[in-house]
């Protein structure tokens, strides 16, 4: 009577085994979509520089967006990410030293609505922080395998390692604007792959690892642009 038992355990482990998968994580939001500005007044729109200024940093993703290890905050047309997984301390602290820089902090859900509709849900945020200036960013993540792109929130299953063309790529994308007028200073952009994925090929974390990797490389080529961006409107409007 155990053996069937437990032939019957082996085989639903070996099932399981044999479905595990990946979930890739949720995709970007292009930047100028999060801004219903017209023509016309988008034209209108001017810098207030405020020099040294005051920095918020936040991450904007699609709607409903979720990672293996974060989920997003708000409803709506976008929402934010919060939980810091690419900018770290060290990044924090070098952002500051800057020129012209007089502090910077990320936007905290704390301040945000629970609806997200346009740009000046985020404008009145980091207004209440009294910020002169968002650096606002998205990541845009893609994997390859086997020659086929696989989009977003796509489940992909793991086990057996693709024998070839495995690899994550992302692309770290950033905008400068002024929070009083929702002006634009200025943008940036930063794209990194890694490869060696199909060795990862079998646990979801380790595979989440290679992702993660490829955004960190992304996010920190992104704060290299975005500082030379930075160099040259702080030299213009100071």
């Amino acid at each position: 009577m155990l053996r069937p038992l437990f032939a019957a355990a082996s085989a639903a482990a070996l099932l399981c085994a044999g479905c595990a998968s990946y979930v890739t994580p949720g995709g970007p939001i292009r930047l100028a979509d999060i801004d219903r500005a017209d023509v016309a007044s988008e034209a209108a729109r001017m810098p207030s520089p405020h020099f040294p200024a005051r920095v918020a940093l936040v991450r904007v993703q699609a709607p409903q967006y979720k990672s293996f290890s974060s989920d997003s905050y708000g409803k709506g047309r976008y929402s934010v990410v919060t939980t810091q997984e690419l900018l770290t301390d060290d990044e924090l602290q070098q952002i500051a030293k800057w020129p012209a820089i007089e502090g910077v902090t990320p936007l905290s859900r704390l301040l945000l609505p629970d609806k997200l509709d346009s740009l000046d849900d985020l404008r009145l945020a980091a207004a209440k922080l009294q910020a002169d200036i968002m650096l606002i960013y998205t990541v845009e993540t893609s994997f390859q395998v086997q020659g086929r792109a696989v989009g977003p929130l796509t489940a992909i299953s793991l086990g057996t390692a693709p024998d070839r063309d495995a690899y994550v790529t992302s692309t770290a994308s950033a905008v400068f604007t002024d929070v009083r007028t929702g002006f634009t200073y200025g943008t940036a952009e930063a794209t990194a792959k890694t490869s060696g994925l199909s060795s990862a090929w079998g646990e979801a974390k380790v595979v989440d690892k290679k992702r993660l990797e490829a955004e960190q490389q992304a996010f920190t080529q992104l704060l290299a642009e975005t500082e030379k961006t930075w160099d040259g409107i702080a030299k213009r409007y100071q």
